[in-house]
């Protein structure tokens, strides 16, 4: 066996390399109480205002009373608290928080007054009968679906955790999709119930002084086990890290010892080290004692040990075996290396950072042929370079029979034609969406804007901006996300900027009121559906919407092009003088003060 020293300097050298992702998952596992409890002691350090104290008596006091049975005294003081919040939230109309208007503060607002959990009490009461009956079930779906998330998350995310620092001490990559590793193998329900068991197992030996610690380090190689080999039995598992673990609990106990300085730092730092270094560091030194250990039992040749035969986890397949396993995927990548002759000059320039294609149409398609089928290759070239796991060469393949949606190609290149189409289905479908949320928020129908044809263009503008200036993030869809959620924020705040200075302060919206909004100009409700309707845009609409358009005739296509695009410019210079207003359009105060 290696020394400390040696297995705390590999497992160092593995953290640098791996850090954001082994971080990650140690922080997910401190947050669903996997491992590291202790971890996130920094949330419990805050300070709450006599205000909210009240507040939440009050809400407990309105839970209790459904429970009794008393429903007109709790929803009376649901209602007060409301109203107290939403009283509150008009005589500071500058808030950022607001509580008064939006679904983020009908939501927020239904937790905090406690109505959400009258309402349901309430509602099971009036099926049931009977108060008593419905705190039982109330309690015993509650203990239920905490022994639920535990079993099928918490329970077994160190098998996850643990396949994750596995791969990291041989391979330079880890994908993000290691997370999902159970599940493509399909051994998420088998692998919950051998840590169930477990857990159980430990459970009752903890019912002796000396379980307590002898059993903890008996059983504590069991995720590393399964997650080699996620097929075996699951008192194989258990039996095995025991005959692993017989003669080094000693030697595991004071390993874990020498961690007393780093726990004593995390104390002090009310768990801000243990998050950003010693949680993961510790992991990774486990990870090479049991790496080091299988390896001294492998020889030992003791029962049961062949059951870890993942040999690709701990050494890299050779080159030939790659060859032979992967030969269409290598071929694939040495075909591709074949490129079309692609744009020069303006059209090169307009294509890589725009997206948008200057080209002749045939010549643009076959481009993208050959780009998407280097998109479907690109998951394998770090394994064919021996820089990720070779998941193919696994003892459970995966399943790889899933339908493909070829069709859906996001990384292609855009006509200015296909552009202008888009714009207008997207101002329309957003006027439409605008004018419905209004019939079903008001109860009326109103002409949504201030131009007076029936498109928002600031959906139209958004969404192609959105196909264009963030062309080049379209491979990374979360940072694709929050470019959105940035670049749909500004357009719309400095469009209700230029309105607002261009009609003497007429607003044509105003989230004033709703929860994190900004001069109730932008607010988190709207800029989360703009990030999520922009992410379906730049990923399914906009493909499948192009697909459709490519097949339309070209001289129709930019003679209905050219009509609307006349229309537009013609109600935008009328507008101009003679804007869209009226109730429900720029009368947003006033509704505000009758609320």
């Amino acid at each position: 066996m290696e020394t400390r020293k040696e297995l705390k300097k590999k497992a160092r050298k593995n953290l640098k390399r791996h850090y954001p992702i082994f971080m990650v998952a140690c922080i997910i596992a401190a947050f669903i109480g996997s491992e590291f409890l202790g971890s996130f002691n920094i949330t419990e350090l805050k300070v709450f205002p006599t205000s909210i104290t009240t507040q939440t008596e009050k809400v407990d006091k309105a839970v209790e009373d459904a429970l009794n049975g008393n429903a007109e005294e709790s929803k009376k003081v649901t209602k007060e608290l409301k109203s107290e919040i939403i009283k509150q939230d008009q005589l500071d109309q500058k808030k950022v928080l607001g509580r008064s208007r939006g679904v983020f503060a009908m939501i927020v607002n239904s937790f905090s007054t406690g109505s959400i959990y009258v309402t349901f009490i309430t509602g099971m009461n009036a099926i049931i009968g009977h108060p008593n009956i419905t705190s039982i079930i109330l309690v015993s779906a509650s203990l239920l679906l905490s022994f639920l998330t535990w079993f099928f998350l918490g329970n077994m995310y160190q098998v996850i955790s643990r396949r994750i620092f596995l791969e990291g001490r041989t391979y330079q990559k880890v994908p993000i999709q290691r997370f999902l590793f159970l599940l493509r193998v399909k051994k998420w329900n088998k692998t919950a119930w051998t840590m169930f068991v477990t857990s159980a197992f430990y459970s009752l030996w903890c019912l002796t002084i000396v379980g307590i610690v002898v059993k903890r380090y008996s059983y504590i190689l069991v995720p590393y086990i399964v997650a080699e080999n996620p097929n075996i039995k699951t008192l194989d598992a258990i039996n095995l890290s025991r005959r692993m673990m017989d003669g080094h609990k000693w030697e595991c106990f004071k390993l874990e010892l020498s961690y007393i300085g780093w726990t004593i730092l995390g104390a002090l730092t009310a768990g801000i080290t243990e998050i950003l270094y010693s949680n993961p560091y510790k992991v990774a030194t486990l990870t090479e004692y049991y790496a080091n250990l299988r390896e001294v039992k492998k020889q030992e040749d003791i029962p049961g040990i062949k059951k870890l035969n993942d040999k690709y986890l701990y050494e890299k397949a050779s080159k030939e075996t790659l060859e032979e396993e992967y030969a269409d995927v290598i071929d694939a990548l040495k075909h591709s290396r074949v490129k079309l002759e692609k744009p020069n000059g303006i059209k090169k320039v307009v294509a890589d950072f725009l997206g948008i294609s200057l080209s002749d149409t045939k010549e643009m398609e076959q481009i993208e042929q050959e780009d998407r089928k280097k998109q479907r290759l690109e998951i394998f070239k770090n394994v064919v370079k021996r820089k990720e796991y070779p998941m193919r060469l696994f003892t459970i393949p995966e399943r790889h029979h899933r339908q493909k949606l070829d069709t859906i190609n996001y990384m292609r290149k855009y006509s200015i034609w296909s552009l202008i189409a888009m714009f207008f289905i997207f101002a329309i479908i957003g006027w439409v969406w605008e004018v419905i949320l209004h019939i079903i928020v008001d109860g009326e129908f109103v002409k949504r804007g201030v131009l007076h044809g029936p498109w928002l263009p600031i959906y139209g503008y958004g969404g192609i901006l959105i196909l264009t200036v963030l062309n080049k993030f379209r491979d990374k869809p979360l940072i694709q996300f929050l470019t959105i959620i940035v670049l749909c924020g500004t357009i719309e705040y400095f469009t209700a900027v230029y309105l607002e200075y261009a009609y003497n302060g007429q607003k044509w919206w105003d989230y004033t009121g709703y929860f994190l909004n900004l001069h109730g100009r932008i607010c988190a409700e709207g800029l989360l559906v703009f990030g999520l309707g922009g992410i379906a845009v730049v990923y399914i609409v906009a493909p499948l919407l192009d697909n459709i358009i490519q097949k339309i005739d070209r001289k129709k296509l930019i003679t209905v092009c050219c009509i609307l695009l006349a229309l537009f410019i013609f109600d935008n210079i009328y507008s101009k003088t003679d804007p869209n207003v009226g109730k429900g359009i720029t009368d947003y105060q006033m509704i505000i003060l009758k609320e």
